[in-house]
């Protein structure tokens, strides 16, 4: 079997998200490769949670809808996703909460509540029993979950082993889950591939106040802070984040700040700060479903026009959108790079399936990430101007304190002193000075792999994709052998490549979780014209039989 799914479920307390990910931790053992999506309500206590899990001897980034096994902690789970089960699929429950029979031919019932209740365990146990019962059906042999449960339980580690054990004894097998070649791979969210990716760049300060999906970032910096030397801050407001990020890096600190939609729109009023008084920033952008608080735990592409539009006034920014973990990785380093080189703001636009689904990592795929870019430093001659003229645009930097040297970060219109002025002449040499940065931005961009080429390359059909649809699309595409064509890097529009990348192309379809087709808006602007949408605005993600059945159709 090389391609298994599973999910599981129940209701926020169960444990569901760290079932999931222990599921996804055997198979990993086992040679698979992964792809997690976690789904939960806004909800402390109660809801309906579930995990799926897919195991794949390939690299894969997306779900299917039908399942090989189902693991059901309630009987919500049962009425919800039991038509997810194909033929031969395994079912295993709760049998004090769940009423199981004839659910499926291959199915398996334990007292996982007496069990507990017996062993003097708490309810978010559930889990670690449930999956002893798993490995037995499936065949993955008890030292394989000791092993897992060793490493990843800090906490009462021999409880857990005891639920698992009995959980493992009630189950029956039902098949025997090969071991592959492969061997098994870190299992990271983006959200901590960001993290990685910032830290590897020079990362120096983080500051976030806690938004969905971009909360998990802020927790990886607070807990790796005394490891990598970084300076990680909780504000009282996304207002006061991104004005002390601001602070850090006119002070010589790399900082990122991390936010989605809702708290993004605190920031522009900074963000054109930032554009005017040139202050390198990284921006951790992860979109979830809006308008307004919208769906807080679901997933959406809603704001690429939104953040590449952000702020009163012209400025240049980069904006990059990662298609997963790898990407994430590479793109994250890449962005606080940037930042710094060209004094500008610089977005990483991700999203809750990004953010964080688990995904196996291979750090040889993503790519080299590059470590910290020294800043362009003022060589301390002659007095100091902070926005003097260049080939490039770009002024060098000085930091506070410098002797006899006054350092401006000014908001207003300003010479190349840092000097507020109302000239006409300065004004304008201000503004095409931007400019320049921008034109020069674009042209090093021209040096990455800003479109990405995937699928089969001589198809004239081609699906036209940006962000977490890479995995959908790439699946696709190859199953149906078409062309897709991946945009990583959205601002400064990468119109030469992306054109170089199309050529041939007759029939153009864009895949994107909004409901107006923002990526195609923006190609139509550059004279690259989309022929159809396939569009999913519902807060949930593509499934693979989504696209596949939505692309037949449409061929019909």
């Amino acid at each position: 079997m090389e391609d298994f799914s599973i999910l599981i479920g129940g209701i926020a307390g169960d444990g569901i998200n760290e079932a999931g990910l222990t599921a996804a931790r055997l198979m990993n053992r086992l040679g698979y490769r992964i792809f997690m999506y976690y789904d939960y309500p806004s909800l402390i206590r109660g809801g309906h949670n579930f995990s799926m899990v897919r195991a794949s001897s390939e690299r894969i980034g997306v779900c299917r809808d039908e399942i090989d096994l189902l693991i059901a902690l309630n009987q919500d789970t049962v009425d919800r996703h039991s038509g997810r089960l194909k033929e031969g699929s395994i079912f295993i429950f709760d049998a004090d909460n769940v009423m199981g029979e004839g659910i499926a031919e291959k199915s398996c019932g334990i007292s996982v509540t007496g069990i507990l209740k017996e062993e003097g365990a708490p309810s978010v146990m559930k889990n670690s029993c449930i999956l002893g019962a798993f490995c037995h059906a499936v065949g993955i042999e008890w030292t394989v979950l000791e092993e897992v449960l060793k490493k990843h339980i800090p906490k009462k580690l021999e409880l857990n082993l005891k639920v698992a054990r009995r959980g493992y004894d009630q189950a029956s097998e039902f098949c025997r889950i090969a071991w592959l070649d492969n061997s098994p791979e870190p299992i990271i969210t983006g959200n901590q591939a960001i993290s990685l990716g910032l830290i590897r760049a020079g990362l120096e300060a983080y500051v976030a106040y806690p938004m969905t999906p971009s909360s998990a970032i802020l927790d990886f910096m607070a807990n790796s802070a005394e490891e990598f030397g970084l300076k990680v801050v909780h504000p009282e407001s996304e207002i006061a984040v991104i004005l002390m990020a601001e602070g850090f890096a006119y002070a010589g600190v790399r900082a990122a700040v991390g936010t989605s939609g809702g708290g993004f729109c605190l920031m522009t009023e900074a963000l054109s700060l930032a554009g005017m008084a040139e202050i390198p920033l990284a921006i951790v952008m992860a979109q979830r479903t809006g308008p307004s608080t919208g769906l807080p735990t679901y997933t959406a592409q809603g704001d690429l026009h939104f953040v590449i539009n952000a702020g009163q006034g012209e400025f240049p920014r980069l904006v990059v959108a990662p298609g997963d973990a790898e990407d994430a990785y590479l793109w994250s380093a890449a962005a606080l790079n940037l930042a710094w080189k060209y004094q500008i703001p610089a977005f990483i636009l991700s999203d809750k399936i990004v953010s964080e689904s688990q995904y196996s990592f291979d750090l040889g795929l993503a790519g080299k990430a590059e470590t910290a870019r020294p800043a362009q430093l003022w060589n301390e001659q002659g007095d100091y101007h902070r926005y003097r003229h260049s080939d490039t645009g770009v002024s060098p930097l000085a930091y506070p304190p410098q002797r006899g040297q006054v350092i401006k970060a000014d908001s207003y219109a300003h010479d190349a002193t840092g000097i507020t002025t109302e000239d006409a002449q300065i004004t304008r040499e201000m503004s095409d000075k931007r400019v320049l940065k921008a034109q020069s931005l674009a042209r090093e961009l021209e040096g990455y792999e800003t479109v990405k080429l995937l699928g089969d390359e001589r198809s004239r059909t081609c699906l036209l994709f940006w962000g977490s649809n890479k995995g959908v699309c790439k699946e696709a595409a190859d199953s149906l052998g078409l062309r897709a064509v991946q945009v990583l890097v959205l601002w400064p529009f990468p119109e030469n490549r992306l054109k170089d990348a199309l050529r041939g192309v007759e029939r153009l379809i864009a895949v994107e979780c909004n409901a107006t087709g923002q990526l195609a808006t923006l190609c139509r602007q550059y004279g690259i014209d989309v022929d159809d949408r396939i569009l999913k605005y519902d807060g949930r993600p593509f499934s693979l039989n989504d696209l596949e059945i939505e692309l037949e159709r449409r061929e019909a």
